[in-house]
């Protein structure tokens, strides 16, 4: 059964120390990773490739079409379609998506999701339930990774977990924020039928200059 490494990880639209987000990257080695609040404006292409350069990874899917979700993959990663989601609009609010790859490692395919959920509790529950149909009608193996922007007892995190593995049940170790780490708010999430063999929220020096939140890491068998 194939084993994958995975990291979802706010990047905080590249704003802090970008020399201590490769590292973390690169020493966290991931064969997939979520990113939230990646490029999604001006040069998002090559800013979203530079990302990836950064941390030893190759841009899948996302950035623009993701609405600032992006997912980079190892070169044990075949990655054979993406797609993006585009939630519905609430005038005056942040416009949100998620970003999708259907991918495959050791000819075993699998579907990764990243999104980053609105900080607004009304808008919350009706992306989540948009983004879980969406996933459902994809079909496949689903890992996914976000920021959920609620803790594992709102409704919203309730129907992404529906159904799949939280990767750090029982685990309340905070993902956010940096300065004052209070709530896991950041999630990985595998079905079912996949295992998960181990959990981390990573705290090193250069993650407490890299970004204003934790990067969770969690090995996967599909």
């Amino acid at each position: 059964m194939p084993k994958l490494r995975v990291v979802s990880y706010n990047v905080r639209g590249l704003k802090d120390d970008r020399a201590a987000l490769g590292e973390v990257i690169r020493e966290l080695a991931p064969d997939v990773l979520f990113a939230q609040e990646a490029p999604r404006r001006f040069r998002w292409r090559q800013r979203c490739a530079e990302l990836a350069r950064w941390g030893g990874m190759i841009y899948a899917s996302g950035g623009l079409p993701g609405l600032g979700n992006a997912i980079l993959v190892s070169m044990r990663v075949d990655v054979e379609e993406a797609w993006g989601l585009r939630y519905p609009l609430t005038p005056g609010r942040h416009l949100r998506g998620a970003a999708f790859a259907r991918c495959s490692v050791g000819r075993v395919p699998f579907l990764a999701v990243g999104s980053h959920l609105a900080t607004d509790d009304h808008e919350r529950p009706a992306q989540a339930a948009l983004l879980a149909s969406t996933i459902r009608e994809a079909g496949g193996t689903a890992i996914f990774g976000g920021d959920i922007n609620e803790t594992e007892g709102g409704s919203a995190w309730r129907t992404l977990a529906d159904g799949r593995i939280d990767a750090g049940v029982g685990d309340q170790t905070p993902t956010f924020s940096i300065n004052n780490p209070q709530r896991r708010i950041d999630a990985l999430f595998a079905d079912e039928s996949c295992r998960v063999s181990g959990y981390r929220v990573v705290d090193t020096p250069a993650v407490r200059r890299a970004s204003d939140h934790f990067p969770i890491y969690a090995e996967v068998e599909l």
